[in-house]
């Protein structure tokens, strides 16, 4: 006998969450079910895989070894399913990450205009940190990310989608008493302690400290983990941020003490990215990153009609 890819799934997410509780949670079947698969995987294979411990499990080293195999080979099934569903194109089923500070903006006009043009299309979507999402892409869970650039040389085909220019958010008065009638003003000239910034994780977080020439967080620091949140804390006087313009829209109309500045040119900006693992192209990534930027397109012309 050989092991099955259904044995190797549960093998792979009872080391990953590291309980068979929790990894029968994982794959949608009882805990009986995985325990009596993963026991016969090491029969199969001859070996003890893991050390069942009081509160969870331990890998063995040889555990260790055919979670690194196992992983290798469900990738290359996974990548093998890929290439047939998108093999018409994008059609069949597509597997989208998203980072938190594009997904609510980006997603709904994006989506929409998927199931325009193929109502059979199964879409699924991760929202995660940029981290996370590379990791899913290379293990082929995702069949692409929205991410914004630039990121480490993983291999990845990367398709431009657009520039996300940055907007000064906090209240008029506060607007008022940093610009001193003095006109559009540049990031570098915020103060440290008035910015405030998303949680640590989130690469907004580090853009902005960037483009502000900060190397560090200001003494208090009310990190946020969306920008709703940090969009509400500044409308009510808690400081400045900086608010990317596919969100313009969306923060304003959900906090009207939100008030909005541009900074001097050249305004500071991200850009969005379409990544894919090269290669992996059956004819799917333009067409999907046509969509993505229409869906920019949009959100961009309205965030110039809020704030000029």
């Amino acid at each position: 006998m050989t092991p099955s890819l259904k044995q190797l799934r549960y093998f792979v997410a009872l080391a990953e969450t590291g309980g068979f509780g929790r990894a029968a949670e994982t794959v949608f079947v009882t805990q009986p079910a995985l325990s009596q698969q993963i026991r016969e995987l090491e029969t199969i294979l001859g070996v003890g895989l893991v050390e069942r411990l009081p509160r969870g499990i331990r890998l063995t080293r040889a555990g260790r070894e055919v979670l690194e195999r196992a992983r290798r080979i469900l990738s290359e099934v996974a990548d093998l399913e890929r290439a047939a569903r998108l093999s018409r194109g994008l059609t069949g089923r597509l597997r989208l990450g998203v980072i938190p500070t594009v997904a609510p903006y980006l997603l709904p006009g994006a989506l929409t205009r998927l199931r325009a043009q193929d109502l059979t299309l199964d879409i699924r979507v991760r929202e995660a940190q940029t981290e996370a999402l590379l990791d899913d892409l290379e293990a082929g869970r995702v069949d692409a990310v929205v991410a914004a650039l630039p990121l480490p040389d993983a291999g990845l085909a990367v398709e431009p989608l657009f520039e996300d220019r940055f907007v000064l958010a906090g209240t008029r008065a506060r607007l008022a008493r940093w610009s001193r009638g003095a006109g559009a003003r540049r990031p570098a000239e915020l103060a440290p302690d008035q910015l405030l910034l998303l949680d640590e994780g989130h690469c907004l977080a580090d853009q902005a400290l960037e483009v502000c020439g900060l190397r560090e967080r200001g003494r208090v620091d009310l990190g946020a983990s969306s920008l709703a949140t940090l969009a509400g804390l500044v409308a009510e006087g808690f400081g400045l941020t900086l608010l990317p313009e596919i969100a313009l829209r969306a923060e304003r109309a959900a906090a009207p003490g939100l008030s909005l500045m541009r900074f001097a040119g050249p305004e500071p900006a991200r850009k969005l990215a379409l990544l894919y693992r090269a290669g992996g192209d059956d004819g799917w990534s333009a067409p999907l990153a046509a969509l993505l930027r229409d869906a920019g397109a949009e959100l961009l012309g309205s965030a110039r009609a809020v704030c000029p």
